[in-house]
C-alpha cells in the first residue's frame, strides 16, 4: 500500500479545520484534510445562527466574551464580503427569570468597552415583558458564502490535499509519527475551476472521468489536529488519547421572515430565552431558543441518540455522526414554539413566518453549564507524535489555531 507523508493531518473540514490547514500551508507545510462527508462545511459550520459575536452574549463568562470581541475586528476585515454589518441589533433582558439584570449588563459592556445604548421606547417591542432594551453593535456572517469561499480556497491551495468521504480505519503511533489507515470513497483529488489543474498533488491516481471508487491509503504525519467538533471524542478514541468531558444536543435553527421586523435582530438573555437575527446576507432571519432549539441531549462521551440506527443506517452513529438536516428521522420542528416564545417580546403587529429549518449536533464542554461559556480550546493531548484537539467555540476565534506551531 502506498504511504503518503504530510507535515500535518487535519481531521474535520469545517471552518476551523479549513482555516487551520490554510494557515499551516501558508507557512510551507504539506497538509491533508480528512472529511467524513462528501462536501466540506456541511454541519455546525453551516447550521448555526451566524452571529459574529462581539461579547454581548456571555455576561457570565468574561473569558468567552473577551475572546469573541478580541478577534471580531480581524474576522470582519478579512471576511467583509460575507458579513452583514448594516442591520440594527438589540439585546434585551426579560422581566422574569434572567440571570442578569440591566445594571449588571451595562457594567459588563462597560468593562469590555462595547457599545450599549439603553432604549426606553420603541414601536416594535413590548416593554411590559422587557425589563431593559439596548441598542448594540453586532454583525452576522453568511455561512453559505463563507463555506463556498473556504471550499474553493482549500481545494485550490497547492499545499493542501482534501480527502472527502474519508473514514479513519485505525491510527497508531510509530516512533514520532502517526500511521493512519484511511478508507476513501469517490475521487481522491479535488479538481479546481481549471480542468487541467489537479490541486494538492503532482500525480493523481485516477483520471477525471473514472467512476467513484473505494480505496485504502496509509498516511504518515508527525502532527494530527482534531477539528471535528461533534466527533471530537470519537476521533480522540481512534488515536488513543483522552476524551473531553462533553455533552451533545440535536439542535434546530429555524429560518423565518417578518415584514414588520425586517432585517433587525433581537437577543433576549441571560437565561431560557431566544434570539432572532439576520442570517448573513441571505435575507432570512435565523431563530433559536434556549428552551426549544435543542431537541435531544446526550451525556455520553460520543453523541448517542435514540434516532440513530447504525445497523441499518451506518451514515450516522455515535462514532461517526451524520447530517441531521438530511435525515428522515430528524425531530419535528419546534419553530412554532420558538416563534410563540419570541412573540411575547414584540408588539402584536409584528408577525413571523417559518420557512424551513436546519438541524445539526452541537457539542459543548460539560463545564459550560456553570457560566454558559463557549471557549475555543486547543489542547496538546500527546507530545510525540503530536496530537492537538481543537474544540471550537465561536467562529471569530478561528485565529486561535495560529498558536499551533
Amino acid at each position: 500500500m502506498q504511504v503518503e507523508n504530510y507535515d500535518f493531518v487535519v481531521v474535520g473540514g469545517g471552518i476551523f479545520g479549513c482555516y487551520a490547514a490554510l494557515h499551516l500551508a501558508g507557512r510551507g507545510a504539506k497538509v491533508a484534510i480528512l472529511e467524513k462527508e462528501a462536501r466540506l462545511f456541511q454541519k455546525a459550520s453551516l447550521v448555526n445562527q451566524a452571529r459574529l459575536h462581539s461579547g454581548y452574549h456571555y455576561p457570565r463568562s468574561v473569558a468567552t466574551a473577551a475572546m469573541s470581541d478580541e478577534h471580531k475586528t480581524r474576522f470582519t476585515e478579512e471576511h467583509r464580503a460575507f458579513v452583514n454589518h448594516t442591520f440594527e441589533k438589540f439585546y434585551a433582558i426579560d422581566r422574569y427569570g434572567s440571570f442578569t439584570d440591566g445594571p449588571q449588563f451595562e457594567r459588563f459592556c462597560g468593562f469590555l468597552n462595547i457599545p450599549c445604548e439603553r432604549v426606553y421606547d420603541h414601536k416594535l417591542f413590548n416593554f411590559n415583558r422587557l425589563e431593559a432594551l439596548y441598542r448594540t453593535e453586532e454583525h452576522s456572517f453568511d455561512p453559505v458564502l463563507l463555506g463556498n469561499y473556504y471550499r474553493e480556497k482549500v481545494e485550490n491551495t497547492s499545499g493542501i490535499t482534501v480527502f472527502k468521504n474519508a473514514q479513519i480505519q485505525q491510527a497508531s503511533a510509530q516512533g514520532n509519527a502517526w500511521a493512519i489507515d484511511l478508507l476513501v470513497s469517490g475521487s481522491k483529488f479535488q479538481v479546481s475551476s481549471d480542468p487541467l489543474k489537479v490541486s494538492s498533488s503532482e500525480s493523481a491516481l485516477e483520471t477525471f472521468n473514472s467512476p467513484p471508487s473505494i480505496y485504502h491509503l496509509k498516511l504518515e504525519t508527525n502532527t494530527v489536529i482534531n477539528a471535528t467538533y461533534a466527533a471530537t471524542n470519537a476521533t480522540n478514541h481512534v488515536f488513543g488519547v483522552n476524551h473531553l468531558a462533553l455533552t451533545h444536543e440535536i439542535s434546530e435553527i429555524a429560518f423565518v421572515r417578518s415584514k414588520q421586523f425586517g432585517q433587525r435582530g433581537l437577543t433576549v438573555m441571560d437565561g431560557p430565552f431566544g434570539s432572532i437575527m439576520p442570517y448573513g446576507l441571505s435575507g432570512l432571519l435565523s431563530l433559536s431558543s434556549v428552551a426549544y432549539t435543542h431537541h435531544k441531549i446526550s451525556f455520553d462521551a460520543m453523541p448517542r441518540f435514540d434516532c440513530q440506527m447504525p445497523e441499518t443506517d451506518p451514515a450516522c452513529r455515535p462514532e461517526a455522526p451524520g447530517i441531521c438536516t438530511d435525515c428522515a428521522r430528524r425531530p419535528v420542528s419546534n419553530a412554532p414554539k420558538m416563534m410563540a416564545q419570541m412573540q411575547q417580546y414584540f408588539e402584536d403587529s409584528v408577525q413571523f413566518t417559518h420557512l424551513f429549518s436546519y438541524y445539526t449536533i452541537k457539542s459543548k464542554l460539560k463545564a459550560s453549564h456553570i457560566d454558559d461559556g463557549r471557549p475555543t480550546e486547543i489542547s496538546l493531548l500527546r507530545e510525540s507524535p503530536r496530537f492537538f484537539c481543537l474544540f471550537a467555540g465561536k467562529i471569530n476565534s478561528i485565529y486561535e489555531v495560529e498558536k499551533i506551531g
